[in-house]
């Protein structure tokens, strides 16, 4: 090749180069300044405001400091009212906003959304048009593409089978089970009659036990490895939550990061299809008749269908592990561990509780035989009110890939709408101005009676998507209560510090230490 044609390719490449940087500036310029300016407008044209956009970050650094500001101090033991500390930008827009208000996660426009009627609008979804958004980093490792996350068939699919595995004669079937974990729970607790124990670790152990051995046939061994594995990647998760990554610096600074999540993801993967496996060969050899009625089984034998409408993937099996290993976990240990937070400063309902439970089960195990489980009134009432004041799931998450209107707003099309649940939850135009009370007799006559509108209670969701688990959920939290209030009294340890906070779900901070007394 002579010097021409050298200096001629020199040329062009460089002018490639150049035009390909151009174009990806403009884009870029498109999507962090222009289109969030004309969203902004479009939206306060309707009355929707909120804090102004900033370039590239939004209101992250914002979100940020507040979070950081609100975790330095405690809240005293007696306060409910935790929003102002688990989700103080939202507490403060609320106020200066108003109940719908547009804020910026770095470029993403999400409109908050917390009046009764236009929640139920988007989770109902008539309009077929409200999807799953997109996940945060690192929630991608953490669940895939299970049942949280998926949209149209697949999820009508994986709902399907989960439904068939939480139905109500399985749950029947669960309860001996959890019976004996909660049993090996108690027999440890032995030790620290009259002395200070963490519940939330207590509670982490005994849900990955039930879960370990109901859904998946495994033992608490190989659940807590993958237990330990998921919540390495929730602190990713929680680490990451207000960060905005620059394009191609950003990748390269959280490449370690993302390696150690890819590399852990991996390790759950495996530790997944061991299980699979060990399920498979039993069945081959002849020790199982067939995979199982739990919802593991469920699972294999889906993936081993003929109809393509019916099989799903090794990938999706292992996904649907995932979520249910994590939901089913985090979101009981931490229902759990905030009932025995209340009932152990209120102790008159805690009294109230244990004597509805020895007047139904004696000193027996709880079981569901007669329906006795869902005659426990007092203890329906007191979970209820435990999960307007504590609610697992901090955020609900939709997006319509096309304009929709919502009431009164037409949403631009990929505008992240948001659903605080604690908002409504707190609301005392919706329960009183006792709201931020431990009033669990407000539940006396059913949800429905308990607030001036009942689609500001969204403890599990609301519609279609509603959780799948939830009534596993209830189960275990009311046999695991039962059995602990038939051999317990408990208080509070002078220990505990009261900092409810934001991870993935409504955790205590530094745990929940209690002082058991035998009975």
């Amino acid at each position: 090749m002579d010097a021409a044609s050298i200096t001629t390719t020199i040329i062009l490449l460089s002018c490639s180069l150049f035009i390909y940087l151009l174009a990806s500036l403009i884009k870029f310029f498109y999507t962090a300044w222009w289109k969030p300016i004309q969203i902004q407008k479009l939206l306060q044209a309707q009355g929707i405001n909120g804090p102004s956009y900033r370039f590239f970050h939004g209101n992250t650094k914002d979100v940020l400091n507040m979070t950081k500001e609100a975790l330095k101090s405690s809240l005293p033991n007696s306060s409910n009212d935790i929003l102002p500390r688990v989700q103080p930008h939202i507490h403060l827009w609320t106020k200066l906003y108003g109940r719908t208000f547009l804020s910026w996660h770095g470029y993403r426009a999400e409109l908050f959304v917390t009046e009764p009627d236009l929640i139920k609008d988007v989770l109902n979804n008539k309009p077929g048009v409200y999807m799953k958004s997109s996940p945060e980093k690192y929630i991608l490792n953490m669940l895939g593409n299970g049942l949280v996350r998926t949209d149209g068939k697949n999820w009508f699919r994986q709902r399907k089978l989960a439904n068939q595995a939480f139905h109500t004669e399985n749950l029947n079937n669960m309860v001996p089970t959890m019976v004996c974990s909660v049993e090996e729970m108690l027999e440890k607790w032995r030790d620290y009659e009259g002395k200070e124990i963490d519940v939330l670790k207590e509670f982490g152990v005994l849900t990955s036990d039930v879960l370990s051995k109901t859904a998946f046939g495994s033992s608490y061994l190989e659940g807590q490895k993958i237990f330990q594995m998921l919540s390495k990647l929730t602190s990713f998760v929680t680490s990451n939550a207000f960060k905005i990554d620059l394009p191609v610096i950003g990748k390269l600074l959280s490449y370690y990061q993302d390696q150690e999540a890819d590399k852990v993801e991996k390790e759950i993967k495996e530790s997944f299809m061991e299980i699979i496996r060990k399920r498979k060969e039993k069945k081959d050899t002849g020790e199982l008749d067939d995979y199982g009625s739990d919802y593991l089984g469920m699972l294999i034998n889906a993936s081993e269908e003929d109809d393509d409408e019916k099989r799903i993937s090794i990938d999706d099996m292992i996904d649907e592990c995932k979520t249910f290993y994590f939901a089913g976990n985090e979101t009981t240990m931490v229902f759990l561990t905030w009932v025995m937070f209340l009932l152990a400063i209120h102790t008159d309902w805690q009294d109230k509780a244990r004597k509805e439970v020895l007047e139904l089960f004696g000193e027996k195990h709880p079981s569901t035989k007669d329906n006795n489980m869902a005659k426990m009134k007092t203890m329906t009432m007191i979970m209820n009110e435990t999960l307007r004041l504590y609610p697992p799931a901090l955020s609900l998450r939709r997006i319509a890939p096309c304009q929709v209107r919502l009431g009164d707003i037409l949403v631009p099309p990929y505008v992240h709408i948001v659903i605080p649940p604690l908002v409504s939850h707190c609301d005392p135009q919706i329960w009183g101005e006792d709201v931020h009370l431990f009033r669990p007799d407000r539940f006396a006559e059913g949800v429905t009676k308990a607030a001036k509108n009942t689609n500001a209670y969204l403890p599990f969701g609301m519609g279609s998507r509603v959780c799948v688990g939830s009534n596993f959920a209830t189960i275990e939290v009311k046999l695991a209560l039962s059995m602990i209030l038939q051999r317990y009294a408990f208080t509070l340890s002078p220990s505990y510090v009261h900092s409810p906070f934001q991870s993935i779900t409504t955790h205590p901070q530094y745990g929940v230490q209690i002082v058991l007394h035998s009975l």
